[in-house]
């Protein structure tokens, strides 16, 4: 009797967590719009030239973007720009992801403190503005990325 109450219990326990991941999923999945281009800076990593970044892009776009280019700010760990420069990211096929990645002369991965996409001189494809306004940044390393 006391097994079969217990195993009521866990069971019940185990419907509720489910409930609550499923509804933090939805809740994330509604955090990111539908009509997105989503870029994540993914990895910082040295190299003989100064920096690797690699980055994931998603077109959740309504539209294929046929070429896209990011001007990028880098700060240092003053909080100034130390570096700004434009990334071309080519093409982004709508619903695809696609890895970028781009060795950064001068630029040592430690000094990065932030990485913001100040904005985007190529956007070939979407409605004019799309893809600024669009745009959902995430960072999977310690250096915050902003859009």
């Amino acid at each position: 009797m006391a097994a079969g109450r217990f195993a009521a219990l866990v069971a019940g326990g185990l419907m509720a967590a489910g409930s609550v991941c499923s509804a933090y999923a939805q809740d994330a999945a509604a955090a990111t719009p539908a009509n997105a281009l989503e870029v994540e800076l993914n990895a910082l990593t040295p190299s003989q030239k100064g920096c690797m970044m690699t980055f994931v892009a998603l077109n959740k776009l309504a539209a294929p973007v046929n070429k896209i280019s990011f001007e990028l700010a880098f700060f240092n760990d003053k909080n100034t720009v130390d570096k700004i420069t434009v990334l071309d990211f080519r093409d982004l096929p709508q619903g695809k992801k696609r890895v970028r990645q781009f060795d950064m002369p001068n630029v040592k991965c430690e000094a990065v403190t932030r990485i913001l996409i100040n904005d985007t001189p190529v956007c070939d494809g979407p409605a004019a503005g799309e893809c600024m306004k669009g745009l959902v940044t995430r960072s999977q390393t310690s250096v915050p990325f902003e859009g």
